[in-house]
């Protein structure tokens, strides 16, 4: 609890003193397809997991609210898990979710931003969920690459760790390295991601890659698919395949 307080009252702080001088008219790293942070969203999800033993597939509904000046948003995850195997075939509600993003300095090239978010221990089902509280504090960074803006880099620092919930289930420390590019092309774009997790509790690396294809169907609505692998030596899954579904309002 003393970590989480910590990690408010930093963000609080940095509020206050940072400059955040953004004008949301002007193409910027946070208001391109796929990763905008300025407008209303809902994002809706499936991502199906391959196991060793079996499957574990979610259907995830994201809320994303704008706030004041709108250097600020609020973010909310409601899923919807199914885990299948030899002994297990349920389906019911996941971890809730909770976060907010800042963002303190942003240009027309490049800007960062400070995220926080909580996993409630809230599943209605101990397979659908860690069974601890979890913070994830973040930093973003992103940027155009070249004069045409077609492709925009984002590189994010996050640390998951539990702090508290049912002390039969493992703790949670995992910090993650992740970088993506994104290629824009007309109504269309390409990503490819890396992301390095290293997990304390199990001592072992948790990597993942994906490449994704998205394209705007309108301009205020968008689809992508997402293949993914995992890679390290205590992997949590093989192979993933997401399908999302943005509604900017």
């Amino acid at each position: 609890m003393k970590t989480l307080l910590a990690l408010i009252l930093f963000n609080v702080s940095i509020s206050f003193t940072a400059s955040a001088q953004i004008d949301e008219t002007k193409k910027n790293p946070f208001t391109g397809a796929r990763v905008n942070y300025f407008k209303h969203t809902v994002l809706v999800t499936n991502e199906y997991l391959d196991l060793n033993n079996g499957s574990y597939n979610t259907t995830n509904i994201r809320l994303i609210l704008p706030i004041g000046s709108k250097h600020w948003n609020l973010r909310a995850d409601i899923p919807i898990v199914s885990k299948n195997n030899d002994q297990i075939n349920k389906t019911g509600l996941g971890d809730f979710s909770f976060g907010a993003t800042y963002i303190p300095y942003i240009d027309t090239k490049k800007g960062i931003a400070l995220r926080t978010r909580i996993i409630t221990n809230s599943s209605d089902d101990p397979n659908f969920g860690t069974g601890k509280w979890v913070v994830l504090p973040a930093l973003l960074y992103g940027q155009y690459i070249g004069s045409t803006r077609n492709y925009l880099w984002i590189s994010i620092i996050e640390n998951q760790t539990s702090f508290a919930g049912s002390n039969n289930r493992n703790q949670i420390n995992i910090t993650s390295y992740e970088n993506i590019v994104f290629r824009y092309f007309g109504k269309n774009w390409i990503a490819g991601d890396v992301n390095f997790r290293y997990n304390t509790v199990v001592d072992g690396f948790q990597n993942t890659a994906f490449i994704e294809y998205g394209r705007k169907l309108t301009p205020s609505n968008m689809v992508y698919i997402h293949p993914s692998v995992a890679f390290g030596g205590e992997k949590s899954y093989n192979y993933g395949f997401e399908i999302g579904i943005f509604i900017l309002f």
